[in-house]
């Protein structure tokens, strides 16, 4: 057979596989007869309702000179790790909003950063296309600089984001805009598996986030440029479990529900969604709207401690939204309380007892949110 008719016959197969593919996705929409709001609703469920007290910005963490981009608290809740546009990873007691650390990188164009889970280490990655670890028991020298005590190199392409595999200080996974994402073993500095980067293995554009399940660690999400969000089993690399569509934009961020059987997403299209891991389908759709009925990109997310809320930060001035994830409603404004960011909330993180929420922001600040009174977020 000839390389013309080879590519022929590959021509017709990839049109029929697209074709059973729209077949397939119009027959599950047609299925969906309800989502999560309309059956609240039906149930009689209310919306939560917050006080004036019951979301407070208690600390406000200055130390940064440029854009913070990422940020990720430590197991024990306690501690925070920051990256930001002036070339440092800041460590934060977050109880007393004292800075442990200042790390001076490399590479000043870092774009993500992660505590591992015995919280003795820190990660980070960005346009150098490699991901650098940090051991905080290492003695910087007077220009604050940490010596690397490993770099995770061989993507092609700059490191959008990192995470630890929970309860395991020695693997850890990347996403890249070279389309792949690599589980790391951290103790050698060698690739263990790649996931996507082949034809019709995964996505077909830059991955911007990746997020691993607390109850099955083998789980983790993806989100990337190709507008869609994926499945993958560290067990099994070759190709994604399951592909998930909805977004009409870039899918910026994406972050597992506290039961490690659904997620959420948050898109360039000013979406969030919520997906169901076992079905496959969409659950519900958070839309906002600008002044101007206009989109609001979605620059990250993050759920309470039960999934009853779940906080958005958006790509325009300070708003960061919160919604009832039952019944799809914005019931608060991070950006109308008092003592908010004067900028773009760029990254989000919640503790893990879910007591506190950070945010950290264009305004090179990283605020720190506790539940007034009683209320937790529940």
């Amino acid at each position: 057979m000839s390389v013309s008719e080879l590519k022929e016959r590959h021509a017709v197969a990839t049109e029929t596989v697209n074709n059973l593919r729209d077949r397939l996705r119009q027959r599950r929409i047609q299925l969906l007869d309800t989502d999560v709001a309309k059956y609240s609703l039906a149930q009689g469920r209310s919306p939560v309702k917050f006080g004036a007290t019951d979301l407070v910005c208690c600390r406000t963490l200055l130390g940064h000179t440029g854009k913070v981009y990422s940020l990720d608290w430590t197991p024990e809740r306690n501690r925070i790790v920051s990256a930001s546009q002036d070339g440092r990873l800041i460590v934060w007691n977050a109880l007393t909003s004292q800075k442990t650390h200042a790390i001076k990188l490399p590479c000043a164009w870092v774009m993500t950063c992660a505590f591992s889970p015995n919280g003795q280490t820190v990660a980070c990655g960005g346009l150098d296309s490699v991901c650098s670890i940090f051991s905080l028991s290492s003695t910087a020298d007077k220009d604050g600089t940490v010596p690397v005590s490993r770099i995770l190199s061989g993507h092609r392409g700059y490191v959008s984001c990192c995470q630890y595999v929970p309860n395991e200080d020695t693997h850890l996974i990347t996403s890249s805009g070279d389309q792949t994402c690599v589980l790391w073993d951290v103790t050698t500095g060698l690739k263990t598996s790649v996931f996507g980067g082949e034809f019709q293995s995964g996505h077909t554009a830059d991955v911007l986030s990746v997020s691993i399940s607390g109850s099955n660690p083998n789980w983790f999400v993806s989100g990337s440029c190709d507008t869609t969000a994926c499945l993958w089993d560290t067990r099994a690399a070759s190709r994604a479990v399951r592909t998930f569509h909805g977004h009409q934009g870039d899918v910026n961020t994406v972050k597992f529900f506290p039961d490690g059987y659904r997620f959420g997403t948050g898109s360039d299209d000013g979406t969030c969604r919520l997906y169901d891991l076992r079905t496959g389908h969409q659950l519900q759709v958070y839309q906002a709207h600008g002044d101007g009925g206009g989109k609001l990109p979605v620059t990250s997310i993050a759920f309470s401690a039960s999934g009853r809320l779940l906080f958005a930060g958006y790509a325009n001035n300070s708003t960061c939204y919160v919604w009832d994830t039952l019944l799809g409603e914005v019931v608060l404004d991070l950006g109308e309380l008092q003592d908010s960011h004067k900028n773009r909330i760029s990254c989000l993180g919640m503790s893990a007892d879910g007591s506190a929420l950070c945010t950290g922001s264009w305004d090179s600040n990283l605020k720190i949110w506790a539940f007034g009174g009683h209320r937790r977020v529940t």
